[in-house]
């Protein structure tokens, strides 16, 4: 099984608190110092689902519930490491204070309307758009979906 070169699993979490989006600033490269969506790899063994409440929980220590799944994102290019995907879920906040953890130095809330002016790891401002959208129109979103 070591021959395959597969695309590697992770997980990303949108928590929206009134207009804020929490984002964590990465500690680790790559973007280090970069604010970033929390989120992770997926252990083996593991459901998407589970890995985004651990992660969450590993780099905010907030205990939250996955509602619904924005898309995934696929494209080789999104990771400068290697072929990385994601599924991107969009949560709410069940317990906690947030705190940075783990991968996480300092954990801040955006204003949405301010997300395009940041500069944020990974495809994560591509993302933050596709939530902006989905949060209008509903629908589910990928890496080459055609957006208008």
């Amino acid at each position: 099984m070591s021959n395959y070169r597969n695309p590697i699993p992770t997980v990303d979490v949108i928590l929206q608190k009134g207009s804020e989006i929490l984002l964590i600033k990465r500690k680790k490269e790559p973007f280090k110092d970069h604010l970033a969506l929390p989120g992770g790899f997926v252990n083996r063994g593991e459901k998407v689902e589970t890995a985004a409440l651990r992660e969450v929980g590993e780099e905010t220590s907030l205990e939250i519930e996955p509602i619904d799944i924005l898309g995934v994102y696929s494209d080789p290019k999104r990771d400068p490491r290697r072929h990385i995907l994601t599924v991107v879920f969009i949560g709410i906040i069940l317990k906690g204070v947030p705190n940075p953890k783990d991968d996480s130095s300092e954990i801040q809330w955006i204003q949405l309307d301010d997300i395009q002016k940041k500069d944020l790891a990974f495809d994560h401002k591509q993302i933050l758009s596709d939530y902006i959208q989905w949060r209008k129109t509903g629908g589910t979103f990928w890496s080459s979906k055609h957006r208008t």
